[in-house]
């Protein structure tokens, strides 16, 4: 089997702090739907499963979240 020349470089731009969210104060939707939760923690939001809390967390700048939050809004991610 030939060897791969790919090297994995480190993602470029990620400046994002490894957060303590062990005891962050997690929020479930206003509607009570769906599976995600998030959390303010020291200025940046933390998005996780809740089937699934102890899996990997997103995490979001307020930048990226007020532009995730936008694009929901206006349909971005619907899947209908």
């Amino acid at each position: 089997m030939a060897e791969s020349t790919i090297q994995q470089q480190p993602l470029t731009g990620w400046d994002k702090p490894e957060l303590d969210l062990s005891n962050a104060e997690w929020q479930s939707s206003s509607r009570g739907r769906g599976d995600v939760q998030i959390a303010f923690v020291e200025g940046f939001i933390a998005m996780r499963n809740s089937g699934s809390p102890h899996s990997a967390s997103l995490i979001f700048t307020p930048a990226e979240w007020g532009a995730f939050v936008s694009e929901a809004r206006a349909g971005e991610f619907d899947l209908t």
